[in-house]
Protein backbone atom coordinates (compact mmCIF):
# COMPACT_ATOMS: atom_id res chain seq x y z
CA UNK A 1 0.00 0.00 0.00
CA UNK A 2 2.82 2.20 0.95
CA UNK A 3 4.54 1.71 -2.42
CA UNK A 4 0.93 2.52 -4.34
CA UNK A 5 0.62 5.87 -2.11
CA UNK A 6 4.23 6.83 -3.34
CA UNK A 7 4.07 6.00 -6.82
CA UNK A 8 0.86 8.18 -7.15
CA UNK A 9 2.27 10.76 -5.29
CA UNK A 10 5.20 10.98 -8.23
CA UNK A 11 2.88 10.58 -11.03
CA UNK A 12 0.36 13.57 -9.39
CA UNK A 13 2.99 16.26 -8.64
CA UNK A 14 4.37 16.79 -12.56
CA UNK A 15 0.88 16.39 -13.66
CA UNK A 16 -0.37 19.07 -11.31
CA UNK A 17 2.91 21.38 -12.48
CA UNK A 18 1.47 21.26 -15.89
CA UNK A 19 -2.20 21.60 -14.89
CA UNK A 20 -1.31 25.27 -13.04
CA UNK A 21 1.40 25.52 -16.18
CA UNK A 22 -1.61 25.03 -18.40
CA UNK A 23 -3.80 28.26 -16.43
CA UNK A 24 -6.60 25.60 -17.44
CA UNK A 25 -6.81 25.02 -20.48
CA UNK A 26 -8.47 21.69 -21.09
CA UNK A 27 -5.75 19.64 -22.72
CA UNK A 28 -6.54 16.45 -24.74
CA UNK A 29 -3.64 15.34 -23.49
CA UNK A 30 -4.59 15.38 -19.68
CA UNK A 31 -6.53 11.56 -19.87
CA UNK A 32 -3.49 10.09 -20.96
CA UNK A 33 -1.96 10.27 -17.46
CA UNK A 34 -2.86 7.65 -15.11
CA UNK A 35 -6.83 8.70 -14.07
CA UNK A 36 -6.50 7.91 -10.48
CA UNK A 37 -3.41 10.72 -10.22
CA UNK A 38 -5.64 13.08 -12.64
CA UNK A 39 -8.38 12.65 -10.15
CA UNK A 40 -6.34 13.46 -7.28
CA UNK A 41 -4.17 16.49 -8.93
CA UNK A 42 -7.02 18.65 -10.79
CA UNK A 43 -8.47 18.94 -7.47
CA UNK A 44 -6.22 21.69 -6.21
CA UNK A 45 -5.63 23.67 -9.42
CA UNK A 46 -9.03 23.70 -10.92
CA UNK A 47 -10.88 26.41 -8.66
CA UNK A 48 -8.02 28.62 -10.06
CA UNK A 49 -9.34 28.59 -13.30
CA UNK A 50 -12.88 27.89 -13.68
CA UNK A 51 -14.23 31.02 -13.36
CA UNK A 52 -14.49 33.89 -15.88
CA UNK A 53 -12.52 36.94 -14.35
CA UNK A 54 -15.65 38.46 -12.96
CA UNK A 55 -16.74 35.71 -11.24
CA UNK A 56 -13.17 34.92 -9.30
CA UNK A 57 -13.23 38.78 -8.90
CA UNK A 58 -16.17 38.09 -7.10
CA UNK A 59 -14.77 35.42 -5.19
CA UNK A 60 -12.52 37.81 -3.55
CA UNK A 61 -13.41 40.49 -0.68
CA UNK A 62 -10.69 42.74 -1.93
CA UNK A 63 -12.45 42.88 -5.79
CA UNK A 64 -15.66 43.67 -3.84
CA UNK A 65 -15.52 47.34 -5.48
CA UNK A 66 -14.52 46.43 -8.63
CA UNK A 67 -17.19 43.92 -9.32
CA UNK A 68 -19.71 46.68 -8.31
CA UNK A 69 -18.43 48.86 -10.45
CA UNK A 70 -18.25 46.25 -13.05
CA UNK A 71 -22.41 45.46 -12.40
CA UNK A 72 -23.14 49.08 -12.83
CA UNK A 73 -21.73 49.60 -15.57
CA UNK A 74 -23.59 46.61 -17.28
CA UNK A 75 -20.08 45.04 -17.98
CA UNK A 76 -20.46 41.95 -16.43
CA UNK A 77 -22.00 40.08 -19.59
CA UNK A 78 -18.55 41.30 -21.36
CA UNK A 79 -16.46 40.25 -18.93
CA UNK A 80 -18.14 36.95 -18.50
CA UNK A 81 -17.60 36.32 -22.57
CA UNK A 82 -14.76 33.75 -24.25
CA UNK A 83 -12.03 36.77 -23.56
CA UNK A 84 -9.32 36.06 -23.22
CA UNK A 85 -9.06 39.61 -21.19
CA UNK A 86 -5.96 40.65 -18.79
CA UNK A 87 -7.49 42.87 -16.12
CA UNK A 88 -5.65 45.29 -13.96
CA UNK A 89 -8.09 45.05 -11.17
CA UNK A 90 -7.87 47.88 -8.57
CA UNK A 91 -8.27 46.56 -4.93
CA UNK A 92 -10.90 48.29 -2.77
CA UNK A 93 -7.81 50.52 -1.15
CA UNK A 94 -7.41 51.51 -4.53
CA UNK A 95 -10.94 52.38 -5.02
CA UNK A 96 -11.06 54.35 -1.56
CA UNK A 97 -8.22 56.67 -2.87
CA UNK A 98 -10.78 58.32 -5.20
CA UNK A 99 -12.91 61.08 -3.87
CA UNK A 100 -15.87 60.19 -2.66
CA UNK A 101 -17.54 62.80 -4.69
CA UNK A 102 -16.41 61.68 -7.81
CA UNK A 103 -16.79 58.00 -6.90
CA UNK A 104 -20.36 58.87 -6.39
CA UNK A 105 -20.46 60.31 -9.49
CA UNK A 106 -19.16 57.62 -11.45
CA UNK A 107 -21.22 54.88 -9.85
CA UNK A 108 -24.64 57.04 -10.47
CA UNK A 109 -26.62 56.33 -13.66
CA UNK A 110 -25.54 59.67 -15.63
CA UNK A 111 -21.85 58.59 -14.98
CA UNK A 112 -22.54 54.84 -16.44
CA UNK A 113 -20.27 56.15 -19.36
CA UNK A 114 -17.50 57.61 -17.86
CA UNK A 115 -17.28 54.12 -15.56
CA UNK A 116 -17.50 52.30 -18.49
CA UNK A 117 -14.32 54.16 -19.76
CA UNK A 118 -12.33 53.87 -16.38
CA UNK A 119 -13.42 50.05 -16.51
CA UNK A 120 -12.55 49.35 -19.89
CA UNK A 121 -9.39 51.66 -19.97
CA UNK A 122 -8.16 47.91 -16.87
CA UNK A 123 -8.65 45.97 -19.39
CA UNK A 124 -6.36 44.61 -22.48
CA UNK A 125 -6.94 41.96 -25.07
CA UNK A 126 -5.49 38.44 -24.83
CA UNK A 127 -4.06 36.91 -22.02
CA UNK A 128 -0.95 38.84 -20.79
CA UNK A 129 0.59 37.01 -17.74
CA UNK A 130 3.61 38.29 -15.96
CA UNK A 131 6.01 36.50 -17.91
CA UNK A 132 4.42 37.66 -21.13
CA UNK A 133 4.28 41.25 -19.57
CA UNK A 134 7.79 41.25 -18.25
CA UNK A 135 8.76 40.08 -22.04
CA UNK A 136 7.29 43.05 -23.53
CA UNK A 137 9.13 45.41 -21.53
CA UNK A 138 12.52 44.15 -21.63
CA UNK A 139 11.65 43.75 -25.67
CA UNK A 140 10.70 47.55 -25.64
CA UNK A 141 14.08 49.02 -23.56
CA UNK A 142 12.31 49.09 -20.05
CA UNK A 143 8.31 49.78 -21.04
CA UNK A 144 5.36 48.75 -22.94
CA UNK A 145 2.51 50.28 -24.23
CA UNK A 146 -0.56 48.65 -23.75
CA UNK A 147 -3.12 48.72 -25.79
CA UNK A 148 -6.54 49.17 -23.72
CA UNK A 149 -10.07 47.72 -24.65
CA UNK A 150 -10.92 51.31 -23.80
CA UNK A 151 -8.84 51.97 -26.92
CA UNK A 152 -5.98 54.29 -24.83
CA UNK A 153 -2.87 53.07 -23.90
CA UNK A 154 -1.39 52.25 -20.41
CA UNK A 155 2.68 52.13 -19.99
CA UNK A 156 3.93 49.57 -18.47
CA UNK A 157 7.48 49.43 -16.35
CA UNK A 158 9.83 47.29 -14.21
CA UNK A 159 11.17 48.88 -11.02
CA UNK A 160 14.61 47.98 -10.24
CA UNK A 161 13.25 45.54 -7.14
CA UNK A 162 11.53 43.86 -9.78
CA UNK A 163 7.80 45.12 -8.97
CA UNK A 164 5.79 46.52 -11.99
CA UNK A 165 3.95 49.79 -12.82
CA UNK A 166 1.10 51.17 -14.67
CA UNK A 167 1.72 54.43 -15.87
CA UNK A 168 -2.05 55.86 -17.41
CA UNK A 169 -2.69 58.84 -19.80
CA UNK A 170 -2.75 61.61 -17.01
CA UNK A 171 0.74 60.29 -15.41
CA UNK A 172 -0.67 58.65 -12.58
CA UNK A 173 1.28 55.34 -11.29
CA UNK A 174 -0.47 52.32 -10.42
CA UNK A 175 1.89 49.62 -8.93
CA UNK A 176 0.93 45.80 -9.31
CA UNK A 177 0.27 43.81 -5.91
CA UNK A 178 -0.12 40.77 -7.31
CA UNK A 179 0.34 38.89 -10.76
CA UNK A 180 -1.24 35.85 -12.64
CA UNK A 181 -4.51 35.08 -10.55
CA UNK A 182 -6.13 32.68 -13.41
CA UNK A 183 -9.87 32.65 -15.08
CA UNK A 184 -11.11 30.83 -17.24
CA UNK A 185 -11.19 33.60 -19.51
CA UNK A 186 -8.21 35.64 -18.80
CA UNK A 187 -5.83 36.62 -16.20
CA UNK A 188 -5.96 39.11 -13.01
CA UNK A 189 -3.41 41.39 -12.07
CA UNK A 190 -4.12 43.12 -8.98
CA UNK A 191 -3.23 46.94 -8.70
CA UNK A 192 -3.17 49.29 -6.04
CA UNK A 193 -4.68 52.35 -7.77
CA UNK A 194 -7.16 53.07 -9.95
CA UNK A 195 -5.93 54.10 -13.31
CA UNK A 196 -7.23 56.92 -15.87
CA UNK A 197 -7.91 57.49 -19.18
CA UNK A 198 -6.99 60.64 -20.77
Amino acid sequence: MKMRTRTLALAAAPLAALTLAACGDNSAEAPAADATATDASAMAPAPAATGTVVAVAQANADFSMLTTAVTSAGLAETLNGAGPFTVFAPTNAAFEKIPAAQRDALMAPAGRADLTKVLTYHVVPGRVDAAALTQQIQAGGGSAALTTVEGGTLTARAGADGSVTLTDEMGNTSRVTQTDVAASNGVIHAIDTVVMPN
